[in-house]
């Protein structure tokens, strides 16, 4: 008995259906292969009964004879033969029929149907292996399987179970949607051209410092100012700013150079590095020709402390000069304010101020509600602390102040010649006439690089003036290597970092050990809220033996200002304070800046620390870090590009003495909260 398994896998619809269509003929014909297994051996049963004692065959049996062995073994060679030939003749297959069926006696007849079957399978098997040779090794096995099942009844059954179980070939399909796993590449930011390539500034304040005369354009007026002042050199944000916003306003401040709008200016330098004087310089200088007194100039800073710092260091340079400063930052009150600004004459309102120091809500108090107060001639727009001033954009002022300098005057016919209209494209018609040009100018200690944020402030071309940029080390072997290649921000020279592991029952124990026991004097203590530092300052006034002051929003201004004045003349050691003082504001003789409670954001670590090591000196900052903030503290710094800060450890037993003192400041203070709670209430 045969087995013959055709098992086509193919990716064509036409050859799916033809193997589909071959697996249902071989299961037919393995059918019938069974039932006629089962027939032979019955008959062979009844022919082979037990014989007698004497050798006789049983009842109705029938001996078969040598001949017809014979003839059977030669009949089954041959088909044996026959069936592992590929290419046999159907005149061999013809001829050994005649001999099964002369041999075969009374199966001859379906022994000949079963030859028959078997020849017209084979034929449409070579036909299929002209098609695929595969296939046709396949079925090549499948018929030399079958001719082995022939001889015998036991072997063609599990003949058929090896076929039925044969095991399909790999598939050669692809899984749609699969993906080799690779690393993932850092994307690096596309920047525009004045980003990815600024003007970079000396780091090194005290290494490159420029003579003030030895810097172009100044006049003789301010050269001497700046001596009486005993400013003799330039650090070197300032000897490269003050030239360029000078060459800028070469044709004077009603046009730019060439008649052309100029380029805005924006500034990233280390906090002390001198951007104050940077701005102040070139226009005091660029006003000095002016006749009639209007708003030329508008300087915007994010807090009032700082807005009076700006304010008296143009005082000192528009002094006999006869040009006009005025701060309005809500100190005095608004009508106050407005006799500063404006005077109402029987021609109109005239202006009392060539140059104004304003805070953002305040300037656009004043835009909005102060009759004759304009800006149509406004030439310099100066942004300090731009950062903190980018993320106030939700107060709208700069959109008022831009919309105030373009605003068309009623009575313009006389001045039609300079009237100002707002940028557009450059055209024939938009350059046959001059107009006063509005530049601004950014500066800042974090300034942004993102391209999206800096795109709300609206500027024209701009140039970058930063001192953050990687630097080039030489190596032992004479190679050069970058350094500080993530660098984002730049902190002063002289800094020296440190960062204290504690808890927080221990942070007032530190810092008492800090002031008495390591002597530090002049010291400026950060907190990230008015309340903790006026509870901080009611502990250490309770413990005694440390003069100590607080400086936050909760004081009035004028208690403020004498506060900074007697801690700059040595008379307060500790000053506890606010994020109030980190922006922008000098504060001279800080020796040492902590960090009592560790800052959030960076941009607060840079502006905190920022407060000592001015302008070239040295200063020591710490950090008081608890256990649970040091890993998000330090990846903070290295994000930053901030060098490796040292870490600092106090052993307890240096705090032990100042427990007692300390419990009994602890229920003094308690004592302070509870007066105090009650007087709010009353």
């Amino acid at each position: 008995m045969a087995l013959f398994a055709i098992t086509r896998y193919a990716a064509e619809e036409e050859e799916e259906e033809a193997g589909a269509e071959a697996q249902e003929r071989a299961r037919v014909l393995l059918e019938r292969l069974r039932e006629q297994a089962r027939a032979r051996q019955l008959r062979r049963q009844r022919d082979e009964r037990p014989r007698g004692a004497g050798g006789e065959p049983a009842a109705g049996g029938e001996a078969p004879s040598p001949g017809s062995e014979g003839r059977g073994r030669r009949r089954g060679e041959r088909r044996e033969a026959a069936e592992r030939a590929a290419g046999g003749s159907e005149e061999e297959d013809g001829g050994a029929a005649p001999a099964e069926g002369h041999g075969a006696g009374s199966d001859s007849e379906e022994d000949v149907k079963q030859q028959e079957d078997r020849r017209n399978l084979k034929n449409k098997s070579k036909r299929k292996k002209r098609n695929d040779e595969t296939e046709g090794a396949e079925s090549k096995k499948a018929r030399s399987e079958g001719a082995e099942g022939n001889q015998s009844t036991q072997e063609e059954l599990p003949g058929a179970a090896s076929g039925e179980e044969a095991t399909p070939p790999p598939s050669s399909l692809v899984v749609l949607g699969d993906y080799d796993r690779k690393p993932v590449q850092k994307v690096q930011p596309f920047l525009p051209q004045w980003l990815a390539q600024p003007k970079l500034l000396q780091k090194r304040i005290k290494e490159n410092l420029i003579p003030v005369g030895d810097v172009p354009g100044i006049h003789p007026k301010l050269l001497k100012k700046l001596q009486m002042n005993g400013i003799e050199s330039f650090f070197p944000v300032q000897a490269e700013v003050i030239p360029a916003v000078l060459q800028s306003a070469s044709n004077g401040y009603l046009m730019g150079q060439g008649g052309y709008r100029p380029k805005d200016i924006c500034v990233s330098a280390p906090t002390g590095s001198g951007k104050t004087l940077s701005f102040v310089i070139p226009i005091v200088q660029v006003l000095l020709d002016r006749v009639v007194c209007q708003v030329r100039a508008l300087v915007v800073l994010p807090t009032k402390e700082l807005a009076q710092q700006v304010s008296k260091v143009f005082n000192i340079y528009t002094d006999g000069t006869g040009l006009k400063v005025v701060s309005i930052t809500g100190q005095k009150s608004f009508a106050k304010e407005q006799e500063m600004l404006v005077q109402k004459k029987v021609t109109g309102y005239c202006s009392l101020a060539d140059i104004i120091v304003a805070t953002p809500g305040r300037l656009a108090d004043h835009i909005s509600k102060t009759p004759g107060f304009n800006l149509t001639q406004l030439r310099f727009l100066i942004i300090d602390e731009a950062d903190r001033m980018i993320d106030d954009m939700h107060q709208n002022w700069l959109n008022q102040v831009v919309k105030a300098a373009f605003q068309v005057e009623n009575d313009s016919s006389s001045n039609m010649l300079f009237q100002r209209t707002k940028p557009g494209p450059v055209t024939a018609a938009s350059c046959c006439y001059p107009q006063i040009p509005l530049q601004k100018l950014l500066f800042s200690a974090t300034l942004t690089q993102d391209p999206e944020k800096l795109q709300q402030l609206g500027l024209f071309q701009p140039r970058l003036f930063t001192s953050v940029y990687s630097e080039k080390k030489t190596l032992r072997n004479g190679r050069e290597t970058e350094q500080d290649a993530e660098e984002k921000y730049t902190l002063p020279e002289g800094l020296s970092q440190c960062y204290v592991p504690c808890n927080l029952n221990s942070k007032p124990l530190l810092l008492l050990h800090f002031m008495l026991t390591m002597k530090f004097t002049r010291v400026l203590c950060f907190t990230n809220s008015r309340e903790a530092s006026h509870r901080l300052f009611l502990l250490i006034q309770a413990f005694g033996g440390i003069t100590v002051a607080e400086f936050s929003s909760r004081l009035p201004p004028s208690e403020r200002q004498r506060t900074i004045k007697e801690f700059e003349q040595g008379k307060i050691q500790l000053l506890i304070s606010t994020d109030a003082t980190a922006r922008g504001i000098d504060i001279k003789g800080v020796n040492c800046v902590i960090n009592y409670d560790a800052p959030q954001f960076i941009r607060t670590y840079i502006h905190r620390v920022g407060r000592t090591a001015r302008a070239g000196n040295v200063g020591l900052a710490f950090s008081m870090v608890l256990r649970i903030q040091e890993r998000r503290f330090l990846r903070m710094l290295k994000d930053a590009g901030i060098p490796d800060i040292q870490k600092h450890l106090v052993k307890g037993k240096l705090l032990t003495p100042l427990v007692q003192q300390y419990e009994e400041a602890l229920s003094k203070l308690e004592k302070t909260v509870k007066g105090e709670q009650a007087q709010k209430r009353a």
